[in-house]
């Protein structure tokens, strides 16, 4: 794999270590310590994502035009600072100031996620491309185990405060370590410095206008049907971020530490399985991916479903819906991170990528308000889940039946 792809995996490790300290903890603080209700829980987690929804698109045209490297260094060195004083914010038990925090927290790191797509698409093409999307997420999965399995113990023998700055701490470090590591991409090189003359024919195509960038997007509306399917099923997909670990203490009151060992559970299935799953998908369609993936994570919603009927056994079904979600996430993420940069012109990666990004990002934004609502109507658990996994049937059969055959048979496969 392309050097500084590894660099790029390597930082995601020490980033999704100090974000996971504290994260996947967040909506407990404001259960357990602000003492929140679940509509309103659902409600201010929208709010937090809706500065970060709006900006994602611009955050694909801002790649396109200043450079990959530039945004991503820039994006995370300001996450870092932006988390230590949400951990400020927290000390003061001030909600208004730490949803404005968390809302920057979410609003600079998401301007990096089309930057670091692009960032990997202009070193690799093909099932390069794939594996190379598959080793960055590796990285983040290697650091996700490691934040939940000490946040879930630390923050029981520190509290949030403490390590929420240790968090914002540890991502300095991670953003640090990508300023030293990272070499500009050949994206980056082939842009003219002020004052040279333009780029030649050589080097890589550079974006035309705005409005033309708005022009292309709008008459593909394979690619746009995809984001519109997939905004709708991270209704779903979306309910594990916030609403799965809200149910899972404050309801099958499953504690901390469990929580954070499960939760570990998840990443270490996606370290040690999404290699050999990338492997045995290439040649396959990314579309039949999306569609297999998706319906596992639902159906894992539906065995949590189940916890009504095996009372007694709490704890091994909380695990075994991990095992089933993350098999269907390592599926899912393949065709999430690659099929964006595969559909862009080599000129508009990173404004496909802001695009599905945004729309998607739609569903997972709306997603805790939907879980609140349905959590807050005290219904049986399976009811509560089916109706959390309605949105996946409609989006999948747009995928299947509208978005594959219209879509370039090379450009789809994996």
């Amino acid at each position: 794999m392309e050097s500084n792809v590894r660099w790029l995996a390597l930082g995601a490790v020490i980033r999704a270590s100090g974000m996971s300290l504290v994260a996947p903890f967040f909506f407990l603080y404001l259960r357990n310590v602000l003492a929140l209700g679940y509509v309103e829980i659902g409600l201010l987690v929208a709010v937090t994502g809706v500065v970060p929804l709006a900006l994602a698109p611009f955050a694909g045209l801002l790649t396109d035009r200043v450079g990959r490297r530039p945004v991503i260094l820039v994006s995370l060195l300001a996450e870092a600072g932006a988390l230590l004083l949400v951990a400020a914010a927290m000390q003061a038990r001030w909600l208004l100031g730490i949803l404005v925090l968390v809302t920057l927290v979410q609003t600079v790191g998401s301007v990096a996620g089309p930057a670091i797509s692009a960032y990997v698409a202009d070193f690799v093409s093909g099932s390069d491309r794939t594996t190379g999307y598959t080793w960055v997420r590796i990285g983040w999965n290697v650091g996700f185990t490691l934040g939940v399995l000490f946040g879930g113990v630390l923050i029981g023998f520190l509290g949030f405060v403490h390590v929420a700055l240790l968090a914002g701490g540890v991502l300095f470090a991670g953003a640090t370590f990508l300023t030293v590591a990272l070499d500009p991409s050949p994206y980056d090189r082939g842009r003219p410095s002020r004052g040279a003359p333009a780029a030649s024919a050589t080097l890589p195509a550079r974006p035309g206008s705005i409005r033309a960038t708005a022009r292309r997007l709008a008459r593909d509306r394979p690619f746009l049907a995809l984001c519109g399917a997939m905004g709708l099923a991270s209704l779903t997909l979306g309910q594990w971020s916030v609403t799965f670990p809200l149910y899972v203490n404050s309801v099958l009151g499953v504690p901390y530490a469990v929580l954070g060992i499960g939760l570990s559970l998840n990443g270490l299935l996606v370290v040690f399985g999404q290699s050999a799953t990338t492997r045995a998908s290439l040649g396959h369609r990314h579309t039949s991916l999306l569609v297999v993936g998706s319906a596992l994570y639902g159906g894992s919603f539906l065995l949590l479903g189940a916890s009504d009927l095996l009372a007694a056994a709490v704890v091994p079904l909380f695990f075994a819906v991990v095992v089933v979600l993350t098999v269907g996430e390592n599926l899912g993420s393949i065709p999430m991170t690659t099929l964006p940069s595969n559909l862009a012109p080599a000129s508009e990666i990173g404004a496909y990528n802001g695009t599905f990004q945004a729309i998607v990002s739609v569903g997972q934004v709306l997603a805790p308000t939907l879980g609140g609502l349905v959590l807050a109507t005290g219904a049986a658990p399976f009811v509560v889940w089916a109706a959390l996994c309605a949105p996946l049937a409609p989006a999948l059969l747009v995928v299947g039946l509208y978005v594959q055959p219209r879509l370039d048979p090379t450009a789809n496969r994996a």
